[in-house]
């Protein structure tokens, strides 16, 4: 099977995409309205960008009527929010709340998420999320205008928040005891309980 994206719909290429670029992590972004509205969204184009300096990047799409969605409006209004992990244990939740709200509505009140304060910026944390990262707006770039229409986000990290329970003895965070989930296509996830390693090569001289 060969697809080509100028001759299918956004909506079909998405379908493929979804399902061969997988497992993704999610970034469950908290944002603040200008209102003073909190809002709660998972994305799963979601991906760190570098240490130096310490970002990350994630990719809200525009809403079917090509308005752009709450969370992308609310960090443009205010060039802040906060990446929370998800693990097992937080997936109801965050599938509640991805949920579309009036603007006027909370995702956090819906999927009754707790709230943390942050250090630095005003979108609060997901309480129970065992690492949170507090980010500032470096870059926004629209790729396409109207339904669908994909925007890249690239925040600057301010603070990370990292829970001593996922703190392994070497002072790094666990992937065993994080239990991250992942995306998969259409309603399935995954979660990363099965790990293997595998020693990278030597270059030789």
């Amino acid at each position: 099977m060969n697809v080509n994206p100028e001759h299918a719909a956004a909506s079909a290429v998405y379908q493929h995409l979804i399902r061969v670029i997988a497992p993704r992590p999610i970034a469950w972004v908290s944002t603040v309205a200008l209102s003073g509205i909190t809002n709660l969204a998972p994305f799963s184009f979601f991906t760190g960008v570098g240490a130096k300096p310490p970002s990350v990047l994630f990719c809200p799409a525009n809403r079917r009527d090509g308005t752009p969605k709450d969370t992308l409006r609310n960090i443009l209004d205010t060039g802040e929010f906060v990446i929370n992990v998800v693990p097992y244990r937080l997936a109801e939740a965050m599938n509640l709340s991805s949920a579309e709200l009036p603007p006027g509505e909370s995702e956090f009140e819906l999927a009754g998420v707790a709230t943390a304060p942050s250090d630095i910026v005003r979108p609060p944390r997901v309480q129970a999320s065992p690492a949170c990262l507090e980010c500032e707006l470096m870059h926004h770039l629209a790729l396409d205008a109207g339904p669908g229409g994909a925007n890249i986000v690239v925040g600057r990290i301010l603070r990370l928040h990292l829970d001593e329970s996922i703190m392994n003895d070497t002072g790094q965070a666990d992937a065993g005891l994080l239990d991250l989930i992942g995306r998969l296509g259409g309603t399935s996830y995954c979660r990363t309980t099965e790990r293997f390693d595998l020693t990278r090569p030597h270059r030789s001289e």
